[in-house]
């Protein structure tokens, strides 16, 4: 088959002095984009760098490629700029691999995500959203839990989470979400910030999807209550180890997996995901949020460390990707 890979590079992106410094922390690398044809290649298929933005477009077109491999963030601040390369590709009737326009664009919105999470017995933290500073300061924050974690509404790859990103006070608390109102231009979600395990679980499949593996991210230093941040994640091999298969209860671990299999149901996942939860010190796992795009970094990727710790090479997972969208289509789904 002639594959298409859809992807956004950082280097590829100029960075605008007025946007923050983590602003495209979602692009890939190129190394990414290496890794990723090779796997395929390996399979017998041809590949196509098609790209994204307005190359993307011109490339389809020309290519014509029999399924897109779409790993694209989208350009922009938009909230549905993740569904931008799936849009077009529905419009040329071109198949391609993970979640359709309206679940990516979804997923990226944290609020609804929790709301039809929550509303399907998920549970997930108490959470507010603000969308002015107008709001910020007309909010009653005495009867809300503290301590809380503040991030943008939709962002991924941990754009805005950073180690002081969890806070004690209400006056922090206004100070932190107006920086960030400013910054991101967008609204600001401010949630319980649940002390506990963080876990992160990966998802293969359609129908019923398989749990590919279920991680813990523990820090290497000791420190309460951690937080996976941006500074962690760009220093992972020394702030962090993982441990998978997670070392936890095995009521816990099960209650994780029911709640992702019901997540990834209920919010319409295609083919693969990620999603992130943190683990109270009753065993309640409390579900953060999911990126139906995850990460595919050969290196530094949290479902790429997943999945090798449980024992798949890179080029399995990847060629098992490509083959559940390729099964997807065959059936017409």
């Amino acid at each position: 088959m002639k594959i298409g890979l859809s992807y956004d590079v950082k280097q590829q992106v100029a960075q605008a002095e007025e946007l923050p410094e983590d602003a495209f922390e979602e692009y890939d690398s190129p190394e990414t984009i290496e890794a990723l044809s090779d796997a395929i290649i390996s399979a017998g298929h041809q590949v196509i760098n098609l790209g994204g933005g307005c190359d993307f477009l011109s490339r389809v077109l020309r290519e014509k490629p029999d399924l897109v491999f779409n790993i694209a963030e989208g350009l922009g601040n938009y909230r549905s700029r993740e569904a931008q390369v799936p849009s077009v590709l529905e419009i040329l009737g071109i198949p391609y691999s993970g979640s359709d326009p309206l679940t990516l664009a979804l997923c990226l919105e944290k609020s609804l995500t929790k709301q039809l999470v929550a509303a399907v017995g998920v549970a997930t933290p108490e959470w507010h959203v603000i969308n002015t500073i107008e709001e910020l300061e007309n909010c009653d924050w005495s009867n809300f839990p503290f301590p809380v974690f503040i991030k943008p509404v939709h962002e991924g790859s941990s754009k805005g989470i950073r180690n002081a990103s969890r806070v004690d006070d209400e006056a922090t608390l206004k100070e932190l979400v107006e920086c960030q109102l400013r910054l991101y231009a967008q609204p600001v979600m401010v949630e319980q910030f649940i002390s506990g395990d963080e876990v992160t679980v990966g998802l293969l499949g359609n129908g019923e999807p398989s749990v590919v593996g279920i991680m813990r991210v523990m820090p290497r230093h000791a420190g309460a209550d951690f937080v996976y941040s941006l500074e962690v994640k760009r220093n992972w091999q020394e702030m962090v180890q993982y441990e998978c298969p997670a070392k936890l209860d095995v009521s816990v671990m099960q209650r994780i997996e029911a709640s992702c299999l019901l997540a990834f149901k209920t919010l319409g996942i295609r083919d693969l995901a990620r999603m992130d939860f943190r683990v109270a010190k009753d065993g309640t796992p409390y579900f953060l949020e999911v990126n139906p795009l995850p990460g595919l970094n050969p290196k530094s990727g949290d479902f790429i460390i997943m999945s090798q710790a449980m024992g798949w090479s890179y080029e399995k997972l990847i060629i098992t990707i490509l083959n559940v969208a390729i099964e997807r289509y065959s059936f017409g789904s």
